[in-house]
Parts: C-alpha cells; sequence; structure tokens
C-alpha cells in the first residue's frame, strides 16, 4: 500500500497530548488583516493579489523561510484542496476566494490562509489540550509577520477583521473532544445550555448525528464564541476550564455506564468491531461511528490493543479525499465489479485501512 498522507509518523495527530483519553486536539487560530486594504469582501481591481504577495513575501524574508511553503490555492487541484479541508485548514466556501492562498510549516503545526474571509489567518495545530502551547507557535509567527506587515488595529477594538465577533485579540480557540458516555446518558442537551450560557459554543466535528442535536460518533468542537472578551490569557483560561469541566464529566459517566449499562456498551463495541473485521465496503459516517465505538470500548476497558492517538489519526484517514489520495498514488487490486468506480473503491479502501488498525485489538 503507498504512504497515506495522515499515517505518517511525523503528523501532529500521530502524537499523544494531554487528556488524551477525551480530547483529540487543540486548535487556536488568530485573525488579521493588513492596514490600508479594504477586507476581502471589499476587494477592488489588484488587491486580492498584492495582499496574497505582500504575505508570502513576509514569510520569504523571515525567519527559517525554507520551512514553510506558499502557494495559490488556484494552484492546488481538487484533490489538494479536499485534504487541506478535511484536516481543518481550509474552509470550502473560500477555496475559490480571490486571491486565496495558503502557507504552511513543513510539520502541519502551523498554517497560515490568505484572502480567506480575513487577509491573514494564523492557526495552530497539537494534539490534545494543550492551548497555550498552541497560542505560543500562533504568537511567535505573529510577531513575526508584525516586522513586515502593518496589521489594521485601532486602540477602542484590537485587531480589526471582517466579523465584528473576531476584533480584539483576534483569537479563536477551538477543541474537539470525545463525548460518548455523555451522549449515551441523554444529558448533552443540559452540557449544551450551561456552556452556551458562559459564552462557549459546541458544534458537530464530523456531521450530525441519527438524532436532533447529536454529532456524528460524540464528537464534539467546544470553540471561544467572541474574541473581544476579555484578554487572550482569559479567553484561554475559561475555554480551558469548560473543556476539562466536560473531560471530567465524560470520565464520571464513563464509569456509571461501565457499572450500570456494561450489556448495552458491549453490544454497541462488540457489534462496530464485527462490522469493522468482515465489511468489504465501508461508507465514510460509519466509519467515524466505529472508530467512535472502538474509543469507547477502550475508553471502559473492555477493548486494548490500540492507543488514543492512532485511533486519532484514523480519523484524518478515513476521510474521502485521505483516501482518494492513496487511490490515486498507489496501485490496487479490486475486485472486477468494482474497478473503474471510484466511490467503491474508497469504501473498499477505508474497510482494509480498518481492519489494518484493529488487527491487534483484543476483546
Amino acid at each position: 500500500m503507498t504512504k497515506d498522507p495522515a499515517a505518517g509518523s511525523d503528523a501532529w495527530y500521530a502524537y499523544s497530548g494531554p487528556e488524551n483519553d477525551v480530547v483529540l486536539s487543540t486548535r487556536v487560530r488568530l485573525a488579521r488583516n493588513l492596514a490600508n486594504f479594504p477586507f476581502p469582501s471589499h476587494f477592488n481591481e489588484d488587491d486580492a493579489e498584492r495582499v496574497q504577495a505582500l504575505v508570502f513575501d513576509s514569510f520569504a524574508q523571515g525567519e527559517n523561510p525554507e520551512d514553510y511553503q506558499a502557494l495559490a490555492v488556484k494552484d492546488l487541484d481538487e484533490l489538494g484542496s479536499k485534504i487541506l479541508c478535511e484536516r481543518g485548514i481550509l474552509e470550502n466556501e473560500y477555496c475559490n476566494a480571490p486571491g486565496a492562498g495558503i502557507v504552511m510549516r513543513t510539520d502541519g503545526k502551523i498554517a497560515c490562509t490568505v484572502n480567506a474571509k480575513d487577509h491573514v489567518r494564523i492557526s495552530a495545530f497539537v494534539p490534545g489540550l494543550a492551548g497555550s502551547a498552541a497560542y505560543d507557535m500562533c504568537h511567535e509567527l505573529d510577531s513575526e509577520l508584525q516586522k513586515k506587515l502593518q496589521f489594521a488595529a485601532s486602540y477602542d477594538f484590537g485587531f480589526l477583521t471582517t466579523a465584528f465577533s473576531d476584533s480584539g485579540s483576534g483569537m479563536k480557540v477551538s477543541v474537539r473532544l470525545h463525548l460518548p458516555s455523555i451522549s449515551f446518558s441523554g444529558q448533552m442537551k443540559d452540557y449544551f445550555k450551561e456552556l452556551n450560557e458562559k459564552g462557549v459554543d459546541i458544534s458537530a466535528c464530523f456531521g450530525s448525528g441519527l438524532e436532533q442535536g447529536a454529532s456524528l460518533g460524540a464528537y464534539y468542537q467546544v470553540s471561544t464564541r467572541a474574541s473581544a472578551a476579555g484578554s487572550e490569557f482569559d479567553q484561554m483560561a475559561g475555554l480551558v476550564a469548560a473543556v476539562k469541566y466536560l473531560a471530567e464529566s465524560e470520565r464520571r459517566h464513563r464509569e456509571s455506564v461501565r457499572i450500570e449499562h456494561p450489556t448495552e456498551v458491549q453490544n454497541a463495541v462488540y457489534r462496530a468491531y464485527a462490522s469493522a473485521k468482515y465489511s468489504m465496503l465501508m461508507p465514510a459516517r460509519e466509519s467515524v461511528d466505529i472508530i467512535s465505538k472502538i474509543k469507547w470500548g477502550k475508553d471502559i476497558g473492555i477493548i486494548s490493543g490500540i492507543d488514543d492517538n492512532d485511533l486519532c489519526a484514523l480519523l484524518y484517514r478515513v476521510q474521502d479525499g485521505h483516501l482518494q489520495f492513496v487511490l490515486k498514488n498507489g496501485t490496487f487490486h479490486f475486485p472486477e465489479d468494482i474497478t473503474g468506480r471510484k466511490e467503491l473503491q474508497t469504501e473498499r479502501l477505508r474497510a482494509v485501512i480498518l481492519q489494518e488498525a484493529f488487527e491487534n485489538l483484543k476483546l
């Protein structure tokens, strides 16, 4: 099998992080706009190209320019754009934006989008709950860019951004969590309400679940709501406190479920394992649910033989774009009835990847 772009040992999500049994990853994003240019939605003539050139040039003249790769989004093929969207670096709606660009650090931990809603959006990704580490990477790059670029800011509003909610620090912190025990208990709505009242947003990571308000696989994203609500330190502290509260609640519910509902949990986990082991074709949504159930079984203690970071990486590896990259760059022999059928070949490869990942599981 050819190299999987999401399976490499150098990928940031291939490593463990704090609170890894519940928290998958943390992203910190800083939004910035260049002074003396309109926002991207109000660009005139060659504004988009000029902003892109200025930002790209600032990286080329910065420290360690060899650590970064800059490219215009229009030069990406459809598959490249899809993979970056699946990794949370690009958003679909901005792939065709005038002058859209991206600068990525070679280790994948830092990415900077250009002319995607704001002129510059710096993002840092880390495994587990490590907001300070992600912020430090963003802040270091932000400080470096400010030596070359003048960002729009005011004394009253702080950094000026396209969305008023992003003004001030320009920072947004997002954390991805796995909350199957709280979801099983039927209390997610109560946690939603409580955290919303504290200015924290909760959304689905990989699509909605079957029940209204539920998230596929019980994977949720918890985010700060407004960048103007206090300093970066205050915003980070508030979100970290909310995430730790959810993590502690998930562990408490996990223990309750283990004691009070062992048969239902075993049924869910064993069915997921059997489906992964014997399926010839695996749809994307079902694969996310299976990974969730296997992780739940591991956390409760009825399955062993796989690590949290491997399960996190699987969530990227089973996405369509990542699988299509492997298909495009490898040589495979499919059954005759699915040869030439891209969708079914993708589902077949997804099934094989899950089977390989779970081959050392012990029930």
